[in-house]
């Protein structure tokens, strides 16, 4: 007596149909985690790699903006400098976005004898269109490039604010 088995030639088995199922979804993760592996790969290769034009980040440094954001600080002393200044500025097309009096450590400074452009951002280009509009010399421009600062320029009024342009 042998007993044979029969194989059965039809693999229609529900656990045959599960695994063939998983192991679809299976390969077609890995393929898709391949695809976002390779992409991520290139990408940080062309960041380290390809310098993308440095010198179009030269030449925004000497182009100034077409939209400065400053703030007026009175250094002067004589109340109502700064709204003046900030009006004049307004009018040509300048984003004031801060008026206030000039302090230091917590004590307002009022004796500030020229007026000072201080460049934030490292764009002197942008504290040179705000010096060349109020007649502030090209020596009264400075640069502090502070990264805490939301805004491109800082104007000190001084007390030479009577030779600005608003007050001519």
């Amino acid at each position: 007596m042998t007993n044979k088995v029969k194989r059965s030639d039809k693999p229609t088995s529900k656990v045959d149909k599960k695994s063939s199922t998983k192991n679809l979804f299976l390969n077609v993760a890995i393929l898709l985690l391949g695809i976002i592996i390779i992409y991520m790969t290139f990408s940080i290769i062309s960041k380290i790699f390809i310098k993308e034009s440095d010198n179009g980040l030269e030449d925004n440094k000497h182009t100034a903006s077409n939209i400065v954001q400053l703030e007026v600080l009175n250094g002067c002393g004589v109340s109502g400098t700064g709204q003046k200044v900030t009006d004049f500025l307004r009018k040509n097309n300048f984003d004031v976005v801060n008026v206030s009096n000039y302090i230091v450590n917590n004590q307002y400074i009022n004796d500030i004898s020229h007026t000072l452009v201080i460049d934030r951002i490292g764009n002197k280009a942008n504290a040179k269109k705000v010096a060349d509009l109020l007649g502030v010399k090209n020596e009264n421009i400075i640069e502090q490039i502070n990264n805490d600062y939301f805004l491109d320029v800082s104007l000190i009024i001084g007390r030479d604010f009577n030779q600005l342009k608003p007050y001519k």
